[in-house]
């Protein structure tokens, strides 16, 4: 059995924080437009970086479980952008009720660097 040392230099790497904010848009959204909105969070400063994939969500609403392709988006941010950034995002969606989560992830320290700005 491989075991995995406590002190190796992978652990130590992923130490520092990045926040992570994850939100949908409507599947019936072209590309050119969920990039123009990931584009203007990026020039906005308020993200470091945007990744969107279309993605299947099954939900209830309204009493009815329902199905619906959406684009998901995960956003790397900082922590001195993240309340901006909900609020940026809840003021711009398209949908009354958005999803947005958004957590805390371990990154290694070049790229903990480059989100911080």
């Amino acid at each position: 059995m491989h075991r995995v040392d406590s002190q190796s230099p992978l652990r130590c790497a992923v130490s520092h924080i990045v926040w992570v904010v994850q939100t949908t848009l409507p599947g019936e959204w072209i590309e050119a437009v969920v990039g123009a909105w990931s584009t203007d969070l990026v020039e906005k400063g308020l993200a470091a970086c945007v990744q969107r994939d279309r993605i299947t969500s099954v939900y209830s609403w309204e009493e009815t479980t329902q199905s619906s392709e959406e684009w998901r988006l995960e956003i790397k941010t900082n922590a001195d952008s993240k309340d901006l950034l909900i609020e940026t995002i809840l003021s711009n969606h398209p949908y009354s009720t958005p999803q947005i989560v958004a957590w805390e992830a371990s990154s290694t320290p070049g790229y903990s660097d480059w989100v911080q700005g």
